[in-house]
This record gives C-alpha cells, structure tokens and sequence, in this order.
C-alpha cells in the first residue's frame, strides 16, 4: 500500500525538480555548450540571469498551471488546464512569441480546443511533469492528459509524443523510486518510446537511439548527447536530452547539471531532466544548497509543495 507521505516525497521531488533545473538553465539559455565551459567550467550552481538566482522561467509558470488544475479537478480537465495556464501567465516569464497570442484567444472567450497550432516546440513536454506523476500508475490516463494539455498549444505529432514521453518518463522513474530499484536503460528507452510511438513513430526511434550510448565522464556525455541532439526548442531534439541526462547519471544533481551543460534550450531540458530525476531520487534527493534559493513569492516554492501535497492526497483517496 502506497501512502500519502511516498507519494508526496516523489510528487515534489519531480515538481521541484523541474523548477530547480529551469532555474539551473535559466542564466545560460541559448548558450552552446562551448559557451558555458568557458564561463563557468561546469555549471553547477544556482547563478542569476535575467533573473535573480533561483527563479523560474515560463516551463514552471505552465508546470505550475497544470498541477493546479489537476489538484482543482482531481484529474484532468481541460478546460481547468487552459484556464489555469491563462491565470499564471506573465509574459515576462520568457513565453514564445506564439504563446502571448493563445493566451489573448483565452482571455477573449475562444474555447481551449480552439487555440492550439501545428507547432512542434518542446513547451508542449516542459510543463508535463504532473501527468507523469500523477498518473504514474495508470497509463493510459497520463497519455490522454499528457496529450491533452499538449494540445491546448501544441498539436504536431511531435510535440504531442515529446509530451507524452516526458511523462511517461517521469512515471517510470517515480515507480522505480517507490520500489527502491531502477530498471535497466534499454527497458527504461523501450516503454517510453513505445507511449510516444502513437502519435510519432519518428519521436519514438529516435530515443531509442539512446540504447547505443555508453556511460563514461562528464564531458564524454556533454559530446555524446549533443552529437546526437541539439538541445534546441523542437521536443524531438529536447526530450531525449532530458531523458539521456536521468539515464547515464547516478543522482539527482548530476542529471540536472549534465543537461544544463549541453546548451541550447537549457531551462527547458534543465526542467525535464530534473522532473525526470526528482521523481526518482525524491524530494530527500534534492540539493538543499539549490533548495533554499527558489523563488518564493505567491506562486514560489511553498506553493508547489502545498500543491503536491493536495495531489498527493488526492491520488490516495483516488488513485
């Protein structure tokens, strides 16, 4: 039997995870690799950027929406999501050009189904975290809601199977957490894959181009990953960075600044590879240095863990 205190230590270590890798990535977005190694060797601490140190950009501001609607609803709803995706948003937050025009369709009325465009951009698999959690148990669920919230944005094939290989990632590691094991990467590369395959059979071959990768140092990583993904704002070139990262590291900081240090699109791949290992490592496998430097306002640190805490409550009573 699962209690509520497992699925709390999970839920808010992949909730704050993904908040604590945004904040990461924050400062060096768009930098390539070479970049980051010159300024600061390894990236391995909560610098400032645009913002201050330990702030988070617009992939947990949407996190952040979606978890409220799933706690409101008690499941997925999308007409709560997009609502509360419209609530939380702040432009300054570094949203896409796109996305200040879908916000204004919401504002004016236009129904949640109507809003969306073909775009294959990795917002879609950002923000997914709480489907992958929430729905770790039951899989077609977290498809149907992973899908879904992508959907509001976000309809090409690949940014609707980035969203649900995300998720479908962060539920693996979670169940693995709760047992106290971690299941080998080829198993890991072929179940998530084969969540995504549905909705994009490329999406899904190419992570399980992964299963050829070797573990070996750090800057051996950085080449390997970045040889085989560009790290840039299209989820098939995103997800499987953030994937990698979890995979081919042994804690939770390791994973975060291993996808940090590849460039690009780092606050994103940063927030997915940390949702990925928070909920494998848990909240006790967070950094307590980077913990006490998040951003703590109204929507801040405190209220994702209230959140997770109510999510978590709510998965018990309703699994």
């Amino acid at each position: 039997m699962i209690t509520v205190e497992q699925l709390f230590e999970r839920f808010t270590g992949s909730a704050l995870g993904a908040f604590m890798g945004d904040a990461l990535g924050m400062p060096v977005e768009g930098w390539t690799a070479g970049d980051i190694e010159r300024c600061y060797g390894r990236l391995d601490r909560l610098e400032p950027g645009r913002f201050p140190a330990g702030h988070y950009t617009d992939d947990t501001e949407m996190t952040i929406g979606l978890l409220e609607s799933l706690v409101e609803a008690g499941g997925f709803d999308p007409a709560v999501t997009a609502r509360c995706f419209l609530a939380n948003y702040h432009p300054w937050r570094g949203y896409g050009g796109r996305i200040h025009g879908l916000m204004d369709l919401l504002r004016q009325g236009v129904c949640w189904d109507q809003v969306g465009t073909d775009s294959f951009g990795n917002g879609s698999a950002m923000r997914v975290a709480p489907a992958g959690f929430f729905f770790y148990d039951y899989l077609s669920r977290l498809k149907e809601c992973a899908a879904g919230q992508a959907a509001i944005t976000h309809r090409h094939p690949e940014a609707l199977a980035g969203a649900v290989m995300q998720a479908g990632a962060v539920a693996l590691a979670l169940a693995d957490g709760l047992k106290g094991q971690r299941r080998n990467r080829a198993a890991f590369l072929d179940e998530v894959s084969e969540l995504g395959r549905s909705f994009d059979e490329t999406s899904a071959g190419r992570l399980l181009g992964l299963k050829e990768m070797k573990p070996g140092p750090f800057r051996q990583m950085v080449r390997e990953i970045t040889s085989r993904y560009r790290c840039d704002i299209r989820a098939v070139e995103a997800v499987g960075p953030a994937v990698a990262a979890y995979l081919f590291t042994d804690n939770f900081e390791e994973a975060v600044v291993l996808a940090v240090n590849l460039g690009g699109d780092t606050d994103t791949i940063g927030a997915m590879a940390g949702a990925i290992a928070g909920a494998a490592y848990g909240m006790k496998g967070l950094p307590k240095s980077w913990l006490k430097v998040l951003e703590n306002g109204p929507l801040g640190r405190d209220h994702v863990v209230d959140l997770c805490r109510r999510a978590a409550e709510i998965k018990a009573i309703k699994p």
